[in-house]
């Protein structure tokens, strides 16, 4: 993988072979960021980033500017990984191993985009379960974006806050909001 744009911009980092990942390519990393660009300023949000696996989103925002990101995983190899590259890179990455739904349950923090990445092989409801999560929990600020990544075959345009997808290659991106 590699980072797209900002102080690191074409780095490719190496994440180990042993981790549970599908890290994001990086034509659909940069369809999404150069939507993101269009909305935010990325030194003025806080990114809470979902199913982080090898960081590739929070580097991404990391690199770009973004100094406030959590990322959380249930895997202590990726949260090590996050950690170990965030380190050699200075940034400004937190790290919380830990169930995301659990984790949704209980955080009371507000971010301005939330990023998930979960398995493909999820249902439909374990997806629109993680967008329920989110907005029952008013994680999300009043201007802020919640991107659920997966495959064409899951359909979550009737999960409520819905606003629209984007597909690249076989990735989709949905969009909710308040």
């Amino acid at each position: 993988m590699r980072i797209i744009s900002g102080k690191y911009k074409s780095r490719r980092l190496t994440a180990p072979s042993n981790l549970p990942v599908r890290p994001t390519t990086d034509m659909a990393k940069e369809g999404l960021f150069n939507m993101i660009n269009n909305w935010y300023y990325f030194n003025d949000i806080n990114v809470l980033d979902l199913f982080a696996g090898t960081g590739n989103i929070s580097f991404e925002f990391a690199s770009r500017g973004t100094e406030d990101i959590l990322s959380v995983d249930k895997h202590s190899g990726c949260i090590y990984y996050i950690n170990k590259i965030a380190k050699e890179l200075e940034f400004d990455i937190d790290t919380i191993k830990a169930d995301v739904f659990s984790f949704l349950e209980k955080h009371s923090g507000t971010y301005d985009v939330i990023f998930a990445d979960p398995p493909y092989d999820f249902s439909d409801e374990q997806f629109s379960k993680i967008a329920n999560l989110v907005f029952e929990n008013n994680l999300l600020s009043e201007e802020g974006t919640l991107v659920i990544e997966h495959s064409q075959q899951t359909d979550l345009s009737n999960t409520k806050y819905f606003t629209q997808s984007k597909r690249y290659g076989g990735c989709m991106f949905s969009f909710f909001e308040k």
